[in-house]
């Protein structure tokens, strides 16, 4: 693991001095992942790199969590909270569309797919302010799956984490020193109370891992997770352009 971790250090710095800035941002959530990688940056960077906090109708417990992380890795930060600026913008939109138009169907997850968007926005701000780069979070897993938000959390410059299935992620975790309370939580993107990632998919981690590896998974988690992967195909793609020679 320790060879694992020591590549991915090196990678990130090389990554940072190609592009010629000096540093890592990552927004810190409280979540296994997120923790990793300030983790990481941390290493890598241990003078410029930049853990940040945004509340947004998040849970007490996940900036409680998100603090640990900054403090067991001594990760520089900074907290800014989104709140009034994602309702005072939920509501403008909100109320620019006639009550006809407006989808109460998909309300919960427009609400929390620009609380995602909101957040890329102010890393982008912080990492031109400080002249690095946006290190993302997403795992193997959520990779497949299209677990994020397109130009949300998936809206990053590096992705450190993408070929490590959770499982390895949580092994990473542990051997980083990672706090055991926010490696054992359950996976959430805190979106609303009591959102959990398993939930949402219909799948577990565990299962994905298990499919991630060749291994045998039942027929009803295959074509959910085969379905998640077939829908959410456009986020892994740039955005989709018309054929240049019928121009």
């Amino acid at each position: 693991m320790e060879k694992k971790i020591a590549y991915l250090v090196q990678w990130l710095q090389e990554k940072v001095a190609n592009a010629g800035v000096k540093g890592l941002v990552v927004g810190v959530s409280g979540g296994i992942d997120s923790a990793v990688v300030a983790y990481l940056i941390k290493r890598a960077f241990p003078e410029n790199s930049l853990g940040v906090i945004m509340p947004c109708k998040s849970s007490a417990v996940d900036k409680k969590d998100a603090l640990l992380v900054i403090e067991g890795c001594t990760l520089k930060h900074i907290e800014i909270d989104l709140t009034e600026t994602h309702d005072g913008l939920f509501s403008i939109i909100k109320n620019q569309i006639s009550k006809e138009d407006w989808s109460t169907s998909n309300e919960t997850l427009n609400d929390a797919n620009l609380r995602a968007r909101l957040r890329m926005s102010t890393l982008y701000s912080l990492a031109t302010n400080y002249n690095y780069l946006v290190v993302g979070t997403d795992n193997a897993a959520e990779w497949h799956t299209g677990y994020f938000t397109k130009y949300g959390d998936g809206g990053v410059d590096l992705v450190p984490l993408v070929h490590l299935t959770k499982t390895e992620v949580r092994e990473m975790a542990y051997h980083l020193g990672v706090p055991k309370a926010v490696i054992e939580k359950a996976p959430s993107a805190g979106l609303w109370e009591g959102q959990t990632d398993e939930n949402e998919m219909g799948t577990t981690y565990q299962v994905i891992d298990q499919f991630l590896k060749g291994e045998q998974v039942a027929q009803t988690d295959l074509e959910i997770i085969n379905k998640l992967h077939q829908r959410s195909a456009h986020k892994r793609q740039l955005a989709a352009a018309p054929d240049k020679g019928k121009l």
